[in-house]
């Protein structure tokens, strides 16, 4: 355990007791987004992105320790361990290590070199290998191995057997196939190729293409390994093969002897025949996992920013699902997210009912007074948002639309969930309401959702799902308890990511809801089935209750901390039961004076916790997301032909990848800030600087009408 404490210290670069004391909160089972808001003062205020990286290493480390006692037990068992292996197994930092000084010892297939063996040419190999001999001829000294009961019927049976043994002695070697793998990483090249390069594809940059190992950017191995698999592209690893055979060859050949050129030769075989393509694989296997991990960490980050884009409440919105032939899907809810209305219109291609799409659609923003409509952003997007600008012109009330990122929709609505939710409302139709409220509430909806599904990554279908699929609800869980969950308007689904509730839970605590009536106080949590102590000690800070009576429900203040706020209060002159909503804004210049650390030692509580307390009672049941940008807002229709170089507009981020950020500023597709052109000083990513759902202020650069590509800078407007 102090090991790993110490190896994780290092790498994050915090101290070693942080890390002690945080796995020593992780094995009593408490969650990360507990243990991030409620167990500062423990971790040292280590927040939930360290605390993710911090469970994940001490997952590999303790895997990785497991794995060396079983390669030790393994090769004791053959009665091969000797305490120099034992110590290096020990010390491997990892797992390639361990398992590269397993190698020698695990149990292989029949090749070459266990055939020889059988044939009882090993003493022949180890004779070879001595490299004693300084005069005579090889062929003298192999008659001696010829045995034809055993297969071996000449001269040259022996030698190449022996030579076999030799070459896979050879690449089993650890601190061979170490170096020539350092040699690999700090001289190699990628290099990509075309299959046929006739053929049109995403990938004709990549048809004669090479970058170093050690420089080659994870989104370009990506790219790379999928025109390969889609059969564009032939992709390999290049080295200098001379220098690796000449490498072993100072290492192996350590006299002047008849055997020489016969270890050359085994050398060059075991170099080309195993050692190789084994080593490719293994760097091609490896660039891949640090691809897709930095591919699972652009994911996670636009994942993150978009759950927590700002909520549009208060408004009734229409939700919009373009199409052509089956027509565009429309769904009415009113404030609270209640279904209020559907209907489909055919504005588009083949029908292109204009007059009568027209019609229906002033029908229901009277009828429904709606304020907002939401269009999804996928096909007829663009014809439906021409329509829609025209349309709300001629409207009674004033009517804004926004474009809404709709990946997923589909997933959802077909969803068990989604027919539990509205099982009498058509399939298509509940796509609409999912893009109405992923505008009035972006969390609540996008919770539905397989995270993988939310399509703000890069090649998020390329990478190891269940990786992919771990992290992101980790993003999502984290996302969530950073706001807090209304206890009496979540769903399951919702519910489902609160720190220490699973969706046994979550749907126990609706039904309780259902049958019983609103919470009326956090402690009636514990009233619901299979909610125990520790479940509640997990989850109950990050639910609110608005209509209970003691405010501090509806703070993220959490119940083991009552009595502090108490305290707190009386520090200030007041008393917990007589402070509502309608007196608490009293209190907020009183806060601001108090001395929190003269207030910790008097109280005998952490500063961290104090000042959380401070900050919840400035304002009970706030949500952080208000504070955010919301969308843009829009009444009229932005084409590329309208677009002049050196126009200046206003644009959402809707993506964000390890070469720029996608920007929404109102045309069909997304334009591109390149990562050059995203800051007036060098960055190394545009994550550093940009989140999903940022508004920002662009520059257009470049116009490809034929393409229907934008590029755009931001240098000089932010």
């Amino acid at each position: 355990m102090d090991n790993i404490a110490k190896k994780i210290a290092v790498e994050l670069g915090i101290k070693e007791i942080q890390v002690q004391k945080t796995i020593k909160l992780i094995d009593e089972g408490n969650t990360i987004p507990f243990i991030a808001r409620y167990r500062k003062e423990i971790t040292g205020n280590l927040d939930d992105e360290c605390l993710r990286k911090l469970n994940d290493r001490l997952e590999y480390l303790r895997n990785l320790e497991l794995r060396k006692e079983e390669v030790i037990r393994l090769i004791e068992e053959q009665g091969k361990l000797t305490e120099e292996l034992k110590k290096e197994i020990l010390s491997a930092d990892i797992l390639t290590e361990v398992e590269d000084l397993y190698r020698p010892y695990k149990q292989k297939k029949r090749t070459k070199a266990t055939i020889a063996r059988e044939k009882g040419l090993e003493p022949f190999a180890v004779r070879i290998l001595e490299q004693n001999e300084k005069n005579g001829s090889v062929e003298e000294i192999a008659i001696n191995y010829i045995n034809k009961e055993k297969g071996v019927e000449n001269v040259e049976d022996a030698i190449s057997g022996a030579l076999d043994i030799i070459a896979e002695d050879i690449s089993d070697n650890a601190s061979y196939r170490k170096n020539i793998r350092r040699l690999s990483y700090v001289t190699g090249k990628i290099v990509s190729m075309a299959q046929d390069d006739t053929k049109k594809s995403n990938y004709e940059m990549y048809y004669k293409y090479e970058e170093p190992v050690k420089w080659i950017p994870s989104h370009r191995i990506l790219a790379m390994n999928r025109g390969e698999k889609e059969g564009y592209l032939k992709v390999k690893l290049e080295v200098d093969d001379t220098r690796m055979e000449k490498y072993l060859e100072s290492r192996i050949i350590t006299k002047n002897s008849i055997y020489n050129e016969l270890i050359k030769e085994a050398i060059k075989d075991s170099y080309k025949r195993l050692i190789k393509p084994s080593i490719e694989r293994e760097i091609r296997a490896d660039k891949f996992e640090q691809a897709s991990d930095k591919a699972i960490e652009v994911f996670g980050v636009n994942l993150k920013s978009l759950i927590l884009s700002a909520p549009l409440k208060d408004k009734v919105v229409m939700g919009f699902d373009p199409a052509y032939r089956t027509g565009c899907k429309i769904a009415i809810i009113d404030e609270t997210g209640k279904l209020l209305g559907y209907d489909t219109v055919y504005p588009t291609a083949p029908q292109e009912d204009i007059e009568g799409s027209t019609k229906t659609l002033l029908n229901l923003i009277d009828k429904y007074k709606v304020d907002m409509i939401a269009i999804g952003n996928g096909t007829a997007s663009r014809e439906s948002e021409m329509f829609i600008s025209d349309v709300i012109k001629k409207a009674k009330r004033k009517v804004f639309y926004t474009i809404v990122n709709e990946a997923g929709a589909s997933v959802y609505s077909a969803s068990e969930l989604a027919t539990s939710e509205y099982p009498d409302i058509n399939v298509s139709i509940r796509g609409a309401i999912s893009i109405a409220r992923r505008l009035q509430d972006p969390m609540a909806e996008l919770v539905k959702i397989t995270p993988r599904s939310i399509g703000v990554g890069q090649y998020q279908h390329d990478v190891n799902q269940k990786r992919l699929d771990s992290t992101l609800t980790g993003v999502v869980e984290d996302a969530v308890n950073s706001v807090g969950v209304d206890l009496n308007t979540a769903t399951p689904s919702l519910l489902s990511y609160v720190s220490g509730i699973n969706k046994s839970v979550s749907n126990n605590i609706v039904k309780y809801r259902d049958e019983v009536g609103k919470f009326k106080s956090r402690k009636e949590l514990l009233k619901v089935p299979k909610l125990g102590q520790t479940a509640f000690l997990q989850c109950a800070g990050f639910l609110k209750v608005p209509e209970s009576k003691n405010i501090l429900d509806n703070t993220m203040v959490h119940p083991e901390s009552y009595n502090v706020a108490e305290k707190l209060l009386n520090e200030i002159g007041y008393d917990l039961k007589n402070i509502d909503v309608k007196n608490i804004y009293e209190i907020v210049p009183k806060l601001e004076e108090l001395n929190v650390e003269e207030l910790s030692e008097k109280l005998n509580v952490g500063v961290p916790t104090i000042k959380d307390i401070i900050n919840e009672l400035k304002k009970p049941g706030r949500d952080p997301r208000d504070e955010l940008p919301k969308p843009i807002l829009k009444s009229d229709v932005l084409k590329i032909e309208d677009l002049k170089e050196g126009m200046i507009l206003k644009g959402t981020v809707r993506n964000v990848t390890c070469f720029g950020a996608f920007i929404d500023i109102g045309i069909k597709n997304s334009a591109l800030v390149h990562i050059s052109e995203i800051s007036d000083k060098f960055i190394k990513n545009p994550m550093d600087v940009l989140s999903a759902g940022d508004v920002v202020n662009v520059r257009v650069i470049g116009i490809d009408l034929e393409k229907g590509k934008v590029s755009l800078t931001m240098k000089g407007l932010n």
